[in-house]
């Protein structure tokens, strides 16, 4: 009996956790909340994609079917599914461009030597950053108002009221390319700012003394600018333009506030167009998660080729 006793006690010291293994323990709270609260709904909208769940009493009655990639297969031949498409990537891909000219401008000006109140002028430009983004995108919606003393509308009547008599007021929204350039200014505003900061970070790190021995060879401005400065802020504007691009391609109160994403659809961007086919009416939850799915995949793609592009991840395992 003993000796059964101190077997068993043996085999469940045995496997009882040391002190080696608290490391890991430590890490399995953290996993669950993942698990929790981000890997399931991950899973959940997946296999919604290949049901034909249509609204919330599909989900809570079990009313679906399993239909395999007919939702998919059904957005390759949507029109408003590509439109939706090719607007967010161009979207993205203006609003990044000035993103990346504004931030790097002002980042420069703000650490210029000859700049004075440089804390204070840096503490005004990341305003955007501490505000409310569903309050600054009501406010960009003010300025761009189709009425007549709409802050866009002023300033649009003086500069043409000198070439030309008793202009009309713009209806900013009711125009496809007006509106959009209206979505691209706004996200600009939004995050800039996020690129300013890295890019202050980094330009305190540049060497001065090889400022200082360009221009002894007489190298001017943007000479400087591109040869010394430019590679040694390069991975950090590289890595600034992948999270900001990223947060563009995800970007959806912005067409919901200003004007539904048109006009007439034209301008709604890949998340709002699977908001709008799975909760409005006639709702399609199997083909809203088909779209979150596909531009879930893309915007993975994107991020992941850009930090092997830019080699963001060398040393990480070091």
């Amino acid at each position: 009996m003993s000796t059964s006793t101190g077997r068993d006690g043996t085999w469940l010291s045995q496997r009882m956790p040391t002190r080696d293994d608290l490391p890991g323990l430590l890490v399995v709270p953290n996993i669950a909340w993942y698990g929790l609260f981000m890997a399931f709904p991950l899973v959940y909208l997946v296999f919604l994609s290949f049901t034909d769940a249509n609204g919330a009493e599909d989900l809570l009655r079990g009313t679906y079917t399993f239909i395999g990639f007919d939702n998919y297969a059904g957005l390759l031949s949507d029109r408003q599914f590509w439109n939706s498409f090719l607007v967010t990537w161009l979207f993205v891909f203006t609003s990044l461009a000035l993103k990346i000219i504004l931030g790097v401008s002002l980042a420069m000006l703000l650490t210029h030597q000859w700049v004075r109140g440089k804390r204070y002028m840096r503490a005004l430009a990341i305003i955007p950053l501490g505000l409310p983004p569903i309050f600054m995108i009501t406010l960009w919606r003010s300025i761009f108002s189709g009425a007549r003393f709409g802050v866009a509308n002023e300033v649009y009547i003086t500069i043409a009221g000198l070439v030309v008599e008793n202009p009309t007021p713009i209806g900013w929204f009711a125009n496809r390319w007006l509106a959009f350039m209206t979505y691209v200014l706004t996200e600009v505003w939004m995050a800039y700012p996020f690129v300013l900061i890295i890019v202050v970070s980094a330009l305190q790190g540049v060497d001065k003394e090889l400022h200082d021995a360009a221009k002894v060879d007489g190298a001017g401005f943007f000479n400087r600018f591109y040869h010394v400065t430019l590679p040694q802020i390069k991975r950090p504007v590289w890595f600034a333009s992948i999270l900001t691009a990223a947060a563009s391609f995800q970007q959806f109160l912005i067409p919901l506030i200003f004007n539904d994403g048109g006009p007439a659809r034209q301008n709604e961007l890949i998340l709002f167009y699977g908001y709008r086919e799975a909760f409005q009416a006639p709702p399609n939850m199997g083909e809203g998660a088909a779209i979150m799915v596909i531009a879930l995949i893309f915007i993975g793609m994107f991020m992941w080729l850009n930090v092997k592009k830019g080699r963001l991840a060398e040393g990480i395992n070091n």
